[in-house]
């Protein structure tokens, strides 16, 4: 079972710098973890005393992300990306732009070492270049409402409703640019080391089908300890819920003032995925070459 996605409210709440100066902010509550827990379906979560969810949303920073939230909430597409970028102060370096390609009709994938940052800067990327973008994601991405044009859905817990597949369908055979996490979660200690899980196979079936090129993207870094500590405990004792992902916006404000290093790769024709190995292998091939890109050689490398 997953952490639910959190939900949006209309409330009224206030922020600790105008408690300590006797007021009140209107904002609008794009998270509310309370809520969130009151309506999941986990037993669980459900068991959280309130001064514990009281705890977590200071640990999540939800009051900050809502302010933020709010601040930007006129802005959409590369406004929201490059204002939330502006407001964390975020350095981007960037090794092989011009690995780019005119033709925009291609899935642009990356490894998911962050979680909120590295989706905001692969479309930032992509956006940039073309002007506009599909993202591959779920419906957590509702709650964001600067970002809902942009998104094309799917459950990668289960099947997808019949509006979403038909949607998404349309997105695949448009010319449209398409962002991608393959791997479907954050990466986490996986055999010994920090990274994604298995890329799921579906971009590569549909990349054939709809004959699109991949350009690999590579993030350098991670999160933080307590990140990978919490999950290291959680699946210690057994808990399925993944309780670390409620640190994803902790993530995010550690990533203040700092600088990212993001490798893009050559294109990858979708021709090259032949009948020599399953499409399951092919995804495990291209998640190679994109781990291949953090070289130092690495945006020269080919397929």
């Amino acid at each position: 079972m997953f952490v639910p996605p959190l939900q949006v409210r209309g409330e009224i709440f206030h922020t600790k710098s105008a408690l300590q100066n006797n007021y009140q902010l209107q904002i609008m509550k794009h998270i509310d973890l309370a809520s969130s827990i009151k309506e999941s379906d986990s037993d669980f979560l459900k068991k959280f005393p309130s001064f514990l969810v009281r705890r977590l949303e200071r640990i999540i920073k939800q009051d900050e992300i809502n302010a933020i939230l709010d601040k930007f909430k006129d802005c959409e597409g590369a406004d929201f990306h490059r204002s939330i970028m502006k407001e964390f102060n975020i350095t981007l370096i960037v090794e092989g732009l011009e690995n780019l390609p005119e033709n925009r009709k291609c899935f642009f994938l990356s490894n998911h070492p962050f979680g909120i940052v590295d989706g905001l800067i692969l479309t930032k990327t992509v956006i940039d270049k073309y002007g506009t973008f599909k993202a591959i994601g779920n419906e957590s991405f509702r709650f964001i409402p600067n970002l809902r044009p942009y998104i094309a859905y799917v459950n990668p817990y289960g099947m997808s409703s019949k509006n979403y597949v038909s949607e998404l369908e349309k997105v695949y055979r448009s010319d449209v640019a398409i962002t991608h996490f393959p791997a479907g979660e954050v990466s986490r200690w996986y055999n010994g080391k920090i990274q994604d899980r298995p890329w799921q196979k579906s971009f590569i079936t549909r990349a054939i089908s709809c004959e699109r090129d991949i350009v690999p993207f590579y993030f350098h870094g991670r999160n933080s300890r307590m990140f990978y500590s919490i999950n290291l405990l959680r699946r210690a004792l057994g808990i399925k819920t993944n309780i670390e992902l409620a640190l994803l916006p902790r993530e995010l404000f550690l990533k203040r003032n700092k600088t990212i290093r993001l490798t893009i790769g050559k294109p990858v024709s979708w021709q090259k995925f032949d009948k020599s190995m399953t499409h399951v292998q092919w995804a495990q091939r291209i998640k190679d070459h994109v781990y291949s890109l953090a070289t130092a050689s690495g945006s020269n490398s080919d397929f």
